[in-house]
Parts: structure tokens; C-alpha cells; sequence
């Protein structure tokens, strides 16, 4: 009985010795506006690219401005109406889209402040599409199922149902006392448009080749940049370690992507206390990255916002990752810690300032 009590003893010990639970220390972190939440929307890649804009816009004037997603929403969709329509419905409308979308919109539309276009009814303090994407689907479908036999306008109709979810469109308001045009408001913000680029790695085109990657949300056909894995880990961490955020797009369907714990991880094993404890990761190779690509592991789920990085006890290193889902979570501050093994798996593309790539990099991609 002695020897199965010492025997019990030192399992036990050996659990508890090897069972950590996480210890993090930031490392870098980077001036980021309030975490928000987008509410009942499919609207990640607007409150993202906006996050990741504001952080621009600290770095390079120290301003803080809380910018309007929906601004950017409804100009997007007014184009991806447009572009619905030219295509014969021969492609996906929804609310998804990308952080070029984005830049796209204040590159033709300018920015504007949320003060003066939330995107919100009066009362209402939550953002909710349910409605929204299927209201305007219905009006470009039933314009290409008989165009002839429509009989009102189509854009004039997608205008208004914008104006009754979103807000009439606006082009000249004052701010902090002073009377703006959307594209007035975007110079005074020092923001350029073609200074952002948007980079991946896979091994289906040619490293440090551009190309439109054919995901569903990228109805616009942006182009990507293509590097290398290690070179979009080198990209980031550079960009990090001299005071330029980041914008991700990236799959979030993983079960250890957890909100609630804050934390996004690739374990080794399935082992059910990952989220809670320490533990080794998979290796993430190109091939492996890529095969999770091709069979739809790996998808453009969400969008978010990189505005750190941090080690674990172990000297692992982690990102810190702004949420656009509330301030809810273990650390109820809305940041995801997420491991540079589930960035290099999960990531489908980053958006930065180009000046945030490495010359070297930069000379290859022919970046000016």
C-alpha cells in the first residue's frame, strides 16, 4: 500500500510539473484605438482595415480618430453591386470582403469620423445586418432574372435600401470645428491609399510574383504578393519591431482559436487542455500550409488587427491580436494571443505599409 501511494505520489508530481499554465510578457505593443464590436454583421474586413488605418494615423500624426466602418460598408457595397451585376450574378454577394476593399474605398470615397456616420438608427447601439446583404441580393437578382420587366432603377434602389439600414451617404460635415469633404478629411489624416500592400505565401504561384488569389470574398480581384513563409514571418515581426501594425486575414474555425480563452494555437496533439496549458505545436512546413489551403481547412473566415507581440514562458513567440467581438474573453480586453506557429498555418494574407517590408523583400516583390 506504501509503494502504490508513492507511486500515485510521483505520477502526480510529474503531471503537475510538466502542466504550465500560460505566462505571457509583451514584448512590443503598439497604440491601438478601443476594441469595439461589429455586432450582428459580416463586416470583419471594414472594422479591422479601420482599426489598423487608426493606428496608422497615430503613428503618423499621433491623432487618435475614431474612423466609420460603415461609411467604408456602404460604398462596398455599392460597388460590389456594380460589379454583381456586370458579371451576371456569375459570383458570391455577401457581406464578406477583404482589407483592399477597404483601402479601395478611401482611396475613391475618402474616410470619414463615426461621430457623424455610424451607420446606426437613432437608438440603436448595435450594429445588425441580418437583413442587410439578403435585401440587396434580392433587388440585383430580380433585376438579372428579367432586367426588361424591371421596373424601376436597380442602383437607385440599392442607394436607397443603404440610406434605410445605413444612413443617407454623406460628403460634407464638420469635425472638431472644422468643415471637411470626405477626401478634405482623408488628406488631413495623411493617409495614402497606395502606400498599402497586401502579401501572402503559397506555393501555387511563384514566390515574389503578384497575383489575384481566388478566394471567394475577393470579388475585386486584388492582387497579392507572394513570399515565401518564412519571409511573411520575417515581414511581420519587422514590421512589428518598428512601430507599423498590422492587418490579417485569417481562418478562425479551429477549435483552439478560442475568444474565451484568448488564445489561437496549433497543438501538437489534441490534447483538451491546449487552451489552458502549455503545450508543443505542430511544425508548419510551405506544403503543409498549403495543403490545408487546397482541401478548405484553411479559409478567409475573419479579419483582425496585429498590434504586438509577446513570449510565453517558454520564449514562444505570440502576436497580439485585436478582435472586432467585444471586450469579452479570460483577460476581457478582446485581444486574441496567437502563436507564430497558427499565424504561419491560419494566416491567408497580411495588409501593410510597404514601408513595413524589409528592403531587401521589397526589392524582390519590385516595390516602390
Amino acid at each position: 500500500m506504501k509503494n502504490n501511494t508513492l507511486l500515485i505520489l510521483l505520477v502526480f508530481t510529474s503531471l503537475f510539473s510538466f502542466s504550465q499554465s500560460y505566462d505571457f510578457e509583451t514584448t512590443i505593443d503598439l497604440e491601438a484605438t478601443e476594441v469595439i464590436s461589429q455586432g450582428n454583421t459580416g463586416t470583419c474586413w471594414s472594422f479591422s482595415t479601420s482599426s489598423f488605418l487608426e493606428s496608422e494615423i497615430i503613428r503618423l500624426t499621433g491623432k487618435k480618430i475614431d474612423l466609420s466602418e460603415m461609411y467604408t460598408v456602404r460604398h462596398t457595397y455599392s460597388d460590389k453591386a456594380w460589379n454583381y451585376v456586370m458579371r451576371q450574378g456569375k459570383l458570391q454577394f455577401s457581406e464578406g470582403g477583404l482589407g483592399h476593399d477597404v483601402i479601395n474605398s478611401v482611396y475613391r470615397y475618402g474616410l470619414v469620423p463615426n461621430e457623424v456616420y455610424s451607420g446606426l438608427a437613432d437608438g440603436e447601439k448595435k450594429h445588425n445586418h441580418s437583413q442587410l446583404a439578403d435585401s440587396l441580393k434580392t433587388i440585383l437578382t430580380t433585376y438579372l432574372d428579367d432586367s426588361r420587366a424591371y421596373t424601376s432603377n436597380w442602383k437607385q434602389d440599392i442607394e436607397s435600401t443603404l440610406d434605410l439600414y445605413l444612413g443617407k451617404d454623406i460628403t460634407a460635415f464638420t469635425y472638431d470645428g472644422k468643415s471637411y469633404t470626405p477626401q478634405s478629411f482623408l488628406e488631413m489624416t495623411t493617409l495614402n491609399p497606395k502606400d498599402y500592400v497586401t502579401i501572402t505565401s503559397f506555393t501555387h504561384q511563384p514566390y515574389y510574383s503578384n497575383f489575384v488569389l481566388n478566394i471567394p470574398d475577393n470579388f475585386s480581384n486584388g492582387d497579392f504578393y507572394n513570399v515565401t513563409l518564412d519571409d511573411l514571418v520575417a515581414i511581420t515581426n519587422n514590421a512589428l519591431k518598428n512601430g507599423f501594425s498590422i492587418e490579417l486575414d485569417c481562418d478562425v474555425s479551429e477549435k483552439t482559436f478560442s475568444s474565451k480563452h484568448g488564445l489561437a494555437i496549433v497543438p501538437a496533439n489534441d490534447s483538451a487542455d491546449a487552451l489552458i496549458n502549455v503545450s508543443n505545436e505542430k511544425e508548419i512546413t510551405a506544403d503543409y500550409r498549403q495543403q490545408e489551403f487546397e482541401n478548405f481547412n484553411t479559409t478567409d473566415d475573419h479579419l483582425m488587427h496585429i498590434t504586438g507581440m509577446l513570449k510565453d514562458q517558454n520564449g514562444t513567440v505570440y502576436y497580439k491580436v485585436k478582435n472586432s467581438w467585444g471586450k469579452n474573453g479570460v483577460r476581457k480586453d478582446g485581444y486574441i494571443y496567437m502563436s507564430e506557429a497558427y499565424l504561419k498555418l491560419k494566416t491567408i494574407s497580411i495588409l501593410i505599409h510597404k514601408d513595413a517590408v524589409p528592403n531587401a523583400i521589397k526589392t524582390k516583390l519590385v516595390i516602390h
